[in-house]
């Protein structure tokens, strides 16, 4: 493909590499939430590529056709450079787990030792809008991170990271005092 698809083209892309209905309608919501959130960056000044953030978000749990674990995020890039996506969104795609997974924690998760920290703008909109969105619904980003302690226990690294990209986030929509 080599382009960035279409919001359609990326609907038929999940289908086809057969993505769940509810996979599908969590990503649309996911997708609604990252365009909210990087038109409102691009108000404030931010540099923000609103298409891309929206087929990333769109695309971000491709991966769940094939496994729903934690290494949905890298499946999920290994399918769109397989189809031939732009590596920028292929980053969106293989960094949106979490607030991120470090090298070490892909190693001991059967991943390739490499980083999968969100960087870009991009990324990271797309990653906290994730932890915005439950299912197919709107959620507080305290409901999430009250999930993830329960999963992984409060002193684990991803929490920190979470709250990091949280920080980040709210400094980058102006809201805080």
């Amino acid at each position: 493909m080599n382009r960035l698809p279409t919001r359609d083209e990326a609907l038929v892309l999940l289908r086809r590499m057969g993505c769940s209905e509810g996979v599908i309608e969590h990503s649309k919501t996911v997708a609604e939430v990252a365009v909210d959130i990087a038109k409102k960056l691009r108000e404030n000044g931010v540099e923000v590529d609103v298409e891309l953030v929206e087929v990333g978000a769109l695309l971000h749990d491709i991966g769940r056709a094939k496994t729903h674990d934690v290494r949905h995020g890298y499946i999920g890039g290994e399918i769109g450079r397989s189809l031939g996506l732009p590596e920028k969104l292929v980053k969106i795609i293989e960094r949106h787990v979490g607030g991120g997974i470090t090298a070490r924690e892909a190693k001991e998760l059967n991943m390739p030792p490499r980083d999968f920290i969100p960087r870009t703008v991009e990324e990271k909109i797309v990653a906290y809008a994730d932890k915005l969105v439950a299912h197919n619904r709107k959620v507080d980003f305290n409901h999430t991170l009250e999930e993830f302690r329960e999963k992984l226990g409060e002193n684990h690294p991803a929490i920190k990271r979470l709250r990091k990209l949280h920080r980040e986030m709210v400094k980058l929509l102006n809201l805080e005092g």
